[in-house]
């Protein structure tokens, strides 16, 4: 048998993709990264996945303020265009707000782009869903976009900053 030529050598070039480390060859994009170090982004990549789930739930739950802040570190950040909060007691005030003037709402997150970066993340989500206002029962659809930062702390994701951004009303 002959001898495997070292990877570097038949990879046309490095590029960047996300955070994981990824050679190019022949068209194809292969991974440095030991089955370790993929796997474990993968648990982290899930494991955001799951925190957002759990926000969506907690939001769609009459915007529960006894439960908001379990999903973010305690300096954590909301931020929208019309409201900034930080820490749990401005989140949860934020959030008592929010059973003020919405009766419904359905958060369908979708198509997450997450990068893990050690003991730090980002993301970016969009979710479009209806949303009944107690206001004047108005019913409307809304669809918005996440952008996020995410700490783990003692082994959990947490949200550091949460932004979002309506794009259609």
């Amino acid at each position: 048998m002959g001898s495997t030529p070292q990877l570097s050598a038949i990879c046309d070039d490095r590029v960047g993709y996300g955070d994981s480390k990824v050679l190019k060859s022949r068209g194809r994009y292969m991974t440095t990264m030991t089955l370790e170090e993929r796997i474990t982004r993968l648990e982290d990549i899930e494991a955001i996945k799951q925190l957002k789930f759990r926000y969506s739930h907690i939001c769609d739950d009459d915007h529960n303020p006894a439960h908001i802040a379990s999903v973010f570190a305690d300096d954590g950040i909301w931020e929208s265009e019309e409201s900034v909060a930080k820490g749990h007691a401005e989140i949860e005030e934020l959030f008592c707000r929010f059973q003020g003037v919405v009766s419904f709402s359905q958060h369908n997150m979708m198509n997450p782009i997450i990068e893990v970066n050690g003991d730090t993340a980002t993301g970016i989500w969009y979710t479009m869903g209806p949303w009944d206002l107690k206001e004047d029962g108005k019913e409307v659809w809304l669809a918005c976009r996440y952008d996020d930062d995410y700490v783990r702390i003692n082994g959990e994701w947490k949200y550091s900053h949460l932004r979002v951004a309506r794009r259609m009303k």
